[in-house]
């Protein structure tokens, strides 16, 4: 545990700074001679750098495609395995899906590209898109090389010191985070408004941010009429957190699927794994599902096909 008044952000240079002045008092007070004291200040000094923590060590960036940040422990983890499904699977959203897919790929080739923010309904594939479209456009262009990192949300004020591990790469990433939403006394949001489109520094060239919200300020409606009945200057107050938004170049809405997009998701995965029911049956089932879920998505089509295979013993691993 840290001593009253010592600061764990202070380095080993300033107690070895201290430690010469207080060695340096003994040294005067009760006659140590020079060679003494300069033997005990290198001990005290070889033991606080002992304690000083490891600088991380750099990011491999061939180690994989996918990669989550940490922060607490500095350090970008490699993910071997991308829970991810194919692009042809992402029925109902096509004009979205090229859009993203257009601009992803620009941004691959080092041209110019927007961060996108994907909103609106919930299970209608925002964040399967963006893992999809990393896929497709990795694997048409491999060098220098496309990577994925994801950044949760409760992370967002790293955001800094991942750009900074990120600058110098020769790769290009895609900066994710899901699921992204601020609440009324939460002010992280200044961050991501920073990294997006200022700072001295800027966003780095190699680098782009996508994210996914149900909301498309990010913010929830009660939070927006709450700050304009409390504040002094009610406009100001919420332009202030709206205006994150129109930091992304690229707006993409989500909106709940019909009956038969629906069904049109059902059928293309029953298709895609081979599991042995179609016709009317098949559409009466996830009806059904739908039904009892209260509703339609590519999430639910998505659950009721997992249960559809689990039951006729049908492997869904890609």
């Amino acid at each position: 545990m840290a001593q009253p008044g010592v600061s764990m952000a202070q380095s080993p240079h300033h107690f070895r700074d201290k430690a010469a002045n207080e060695v340096s008092s003994a040294a005067a007070g009760e006659r140590i001679s020079p060679a003494d004291s300069a033997e005990i200040l290198e001990r005290i000094a070889g033991a606080l750098e002992r304690l000083a923590p490891p600088p991380p060590p750099a990011p491999d960036f061939a180690a994989a495609e996918a990669f989550v940040w940490h922060p607490e422990e500095r350090r970008l983890a490699a993910v071997r395995r991308v829970n991810r499904v194919d692009m042809s699977l992402l029925k109902g959203i096509d004009q979205v899906r090229d859009l993203l897919v257009e601009n992803t790929e620009r941004f691959a080739r080092g041209l110019p590209a927007n961060n996108a923010l994907l909103w609106g309904a919930r299970g209608m594939g925002k964040s399967s898109l963006v893992k999809a479209a990393h896929a497709a456009i990795g694997i048409a262009h491999p060098a220098p090389g496309l990577r994925l990192i994801e950044i949760h949300r409760e992370d967002i004020e790293t955001l800094p010191e991942l750009m900074a591990a990120l600058r110098n790469a020769p790769q290009r990433f895609i900066v994710f985070c899901d699921d992204l939403s601020f609440d009324a006394e939460d002010t992280s949001y200044k961050s991501l408004k920073t990294m997006l489109e200022g700072g001295i520094e800027g966003r780095p060239e190699n680098v782009i941010f996508y994210a996914t919200s149900n909301r498309r300020h990010m913010m929830a409606r009660d939070m927006a009429e709450n700050e304009r009945s409390s504040a002094i200057n009610p406009g100001e107050a919420v332009e202030e957190k709206v205006s994150l938004s129109d930091r992304f170049g690229l707006w993409l809405g989500f909106h709940r699927c019909s009956q038969d997009e629906y069904l049109a998701m059902v059928e293309g995965y029953v298709a895609h794994y081979r599991i042995p029911l179609a016709g009317a049956e098949l559409r009466r089932e996830a009806l059904e599902w739908a039904t009892t879920r209260g509703a339609r998505s590519g999430r639910v089509a998505w659950q009721y096909v997992q249960d559809l295979a689990g039951r006729l013993g049908v492997r869904t691993e890609s």
